[in-house]
C-alpha cells in the first residue's frame, strides 16, 4: 500500500465468513496468518465489534458495520494501514442499519512515491427470494449501487467494491445455470444490473473474470447440501469490481479453495487479488 510495506503489490482479500466466530473455530486464522493480506474485507460477520477485534487480533485497523438484526449480515474492512476516511452505509437510509456496505479511503503510493487515493468497499448484497419482500430489498439495493458506483469513481483515483454480491453474472458463473434461471441469484433481472455495472453505462470491471478468462468459474461458493463442493458444483458470486485503471493494475486473482470439504472455514472461499499500483 505504501513504501512502509516494502512490497511491489497490494493484496486485497474478500470472503463471506458465514459467521466470524464459526470461521475462526474452523481454521480461518490458519488461512489468514501466512497470506500477507494488506486489506481484508469480510461479509456475514455476524458478531459484535468486541469479538471482531478479539478474533482478528492486533495489527489491524478495523471498520465494522454490525447489522441491527442480531445474527444477520455484518460487513467489515480490516487493513494493515489506517484509512484516511471511512463511511458506513450505501447512501439509502432504508439500509442504514443492515450491515451491508462499508467504505474506506486509503492513500497509496507507487514505486516513484506518487500518491493516489483508493476507496475500498466491503459489500454484502441480499440473497433474495423470488416473489418475496427479500427480493424487493435486493432490487432496491442494486438500484442504489447503480447510483453509488459512479459517485465512488469520481470520489477517488481508484475504487474497488468487493464482496458477496449474490448474483452470478453469466452462464460461466454457475455450474448448473440451466436449473437456476428462475431462482434468486441468476434471474435475468438481476444479471441485467451486472450488465450495467460492467457495460459502457457505468464502466467498472470484473477483475476476477478479466484475469481468469472465459472459463467455468472459478467458483467461490458451494451449497452445503450433497456433494456440491466435492463435485465443484459452485457459483461465482464473490467479486472484485474495480474502476478501469485499478482493474488494469490487477496482476493475479486466486480463489483459496480448501483442500477438502471438511477443511473449509466457510461455505465461501476467499477471493484474493494482487494489485500493482
Amino acid at each position: 500500500m505504501s513504501s512502509a510495506l516494502k512490497k511491489d503489490h497490494l493484496r486485497i482479500a474478500s470472503v463471506n465468513v458465514n459467521g466470524l466466530r464459526a470461521a475462526y473455530k474452523n481454521g480461518m486464522a490458519e488461512w489468514l496468518e501466512p497470506r500477507e493480506v494488506d486489506i481484508l474485507c469480510l461479509q456475514e460477520v455476524r458478531a459484535p465489534d468486541a469479538i471482531v477485534q478479539e478474533l482478528l487480533g492486533e495489527g489491524w485497523y478495523i471498520l465494522h458495520a454490525e447489522a441491527e438484526a442480531k445474527g444477520r449480515a455484518g460487513v467489515a474492512i480490516a487493513s494493515r494501514e489506517e484509512p484516511v476516511a471511512t463511511r458506513v452505509g450505501i447512501g439509502d437510509d432504508f439500509f442504514a442499519t443492515t450491515g451491508r456496505w462499508v467504505e474506506a479511503d486509503y492513500i497509496v503510493r507507487d514505486e516513484a512515491g506518487q500518491a493516489s487515493q483508493l476507496t475500498v468497499v466491503s459489500a454484502y448484497v441480499h440473497s433474495g427470494e423470488v416473489g418475496t419482500p427479500k427480493q424487493d430489498d435486493k432490487f432496491r439495493f442494486l438500484d442504489v449501487m447503480i447510483t453509488r458506483l459512479p459517485e465512488l469513481a469520481k470520489h477517488s483515483d481508484h475504487a474497488l467494491v468487493v464482496g458477496d454480491l449474490n448474483v452470478g453474472h453469466t452462464e460461466l458463473d454457475i455450474r448448473n445455470w440451466k436449473g437456476n434461471v428462475k431462482r434468486a441469484g441468476f434471474l435475468p433481472e438481476e444479471r441485467a444490473y451486472f450488465d450495467r455495472f460492467f457495460g459502457e453505462e457505468i464502466g467498472w470491471k470484473d477483475v476476477h473474470r478479466g484475469l481468469a478468462g472465459n472459463v467455468d468459474g472459478p467458483y467461490t461458493w458451494w451449497s452445503q447440501r450433497g456433494q456440491a463442493f466435492d463435485n465443484d458444483t459452485g457459483w461465482r458470486i464473490d467479486y472484485h469490481m474495480a474502476t478501469p485503471a485499478l482493474a488494469a493494475a490487477a496482476v493475479s486473482a486466486v480463489v483459496d479453495r480448501a483442500a477438502s470439504w471438511d477443511t473449509r472455514f466457510s461455505d465461501h472461499a476467499p477471493l484474493v487479488v494482487d494489485y500493482r499500483l
